[in-house]
């Protein structure tokens, strides 16, 4: 039922990456054309309360997937990296990530919070890309 409803929610562009669970994860993410490019957030949705954030440096905070299942970008002034899969949906691990304080305006732990909890993801169906947490309750987009 969650699954109808995310589609549902999100519109026919986004692809539901639990679908495409039967090919390899570089298979399943170079085909739905999210690798090799440098992804910049633009803005947080909260799907309870329609609350909008919007990112005020999107250049800051990037995500770039890699074909052999890594990542790497930055979360304002920190590096990070770390592995993703899109077994069973789609999931961000981070890995190595510097943890330098970033001024109080910073969204850094937000944004690092929320990659942590991405449930699903994929091509937004306009050109970007949308990661969504758990039950679709925060939706991250992002543009090239």
């Amino acid at each position: 039922m969650k699954k109808i409803l995310f589609m549902l929610m999100i519109g026919m562009g986004l692809l539901s990456l639990t679908a495409c669970g039967t090919g390899s994860e570089s298979e399943s993410a170079s085909g739905d054309s999210i690798t090799g490019v440098l992804w910049e957030w633009q803005s947080v949705i909260n799907q309870d309360t329609s609350e909008t954030t919007t990112v005020p440096n999107p250049e800051n905070y990037t995500i770039e997937f890699n074909e052999d299942g890594t990542f790497t970008g930055t979360a304002d002034c920190n590096q990070i990296a770390g592995t993703y899969s899109t077994e069973s949906g789609f999931s961000i691990t981070l890995g190595p990530t510097t943890l330098a304080f970033c001024g109080e305006a910073s969204l850094d732990t937000t944004y690092l919070d929320l990659l942590s909890n991405v449930a699903a993801g994929g091509p937004d169906g306009t050109g970007g890309l949308a990661l969504e947490t758990a039950g679709g309750q925060q939706r991250m987009t992002f543009k090239s």
